[in-house]
């Protein structure tokens, strides 16, 4: 019976612990949000792999109220990946969480085989966003131009360690303009504070 309670015990904390507490930014407005975002850096994906730099993302309105997401990136030829997709609002109160899907079929996107996109730090003037996971297994550091000042990127890798994220599992993204090469991004951050 002891070793049963101290399993259970055990799990809870586990499971309190898997369920870390990320939490989303209190509302985003998403008629300022829509538009051209540039990845600073992510947590590397699959989807990404072909990728050698130029990531961006432009999210625009939809009549339905959806959210049309368009991802690029550019090839090691010098093309231009895009990909589309398309995300809703699942938390109406706060817009900071949604769903996006790529996945499409018969011409209508699948929710079910979408991903959590949850807004959990958020520039005052739209300037930057950091967009996370609950399982911090995702994440994304996107701004409105193709470089973020050290300062910025201080206040983010904060906010991310806040959350629970390591920064170092975040790789910075080569943008013309902006950060030219990849690296971790706690690496990029010594001696910058």
């Amino acid at each position: 019976m002891k070793k049963i309670l101290l399993l259970a015990g055990a799990m809870m904390c586990f499971l309190s612990f898997k369920a870390h507490a990320v939490t989303t930014v209190d509302s985003v407005d998403l008629t300022r949000y829509v538009g051209q975002w540039y990845e600073i850096a992510s947590m590397p994906q699959w989807f990404q792999k072909e990728c050698v730099g130029g990531v961006q993302a432009k999210y625009s309105t939809l009549p339905n109220g959806r959210i049309q997401v368009a991802n690029s990136c550019l090839l090691a030829d010098g093309t231009r990946k895009v990909t589309l997709g398309e995300a809703k609002v699942t938390d109406k109160n706060t817009n900071a969480k949604l769903r996006v899907t790529f996945a499409k079929v018969f011409n209508k996107y699948i929710y079910t085989f979408g991903g959590d996109y949850w807004v959990i730090d958020l520039e005052p003037n739209y300037k930057y966003a950091v967009v996370g996971h609950p399982t911090l297994k995702f994440g994304w550091i996107l701004a409105r131009d193709a470089k973020l000042s050290d300062d910025d990127l201080l206040l983010i890798a904060d906010n991310l360690k806040s959350q629970g994220y390591d920064t170092c599992k975040f790789i910075t993204t080569v943008q013309e303009g902006g950060i030219q090469q990849k690296v971790r991004l706690c690496d990029y951050l010594k001696g910058r504070q």
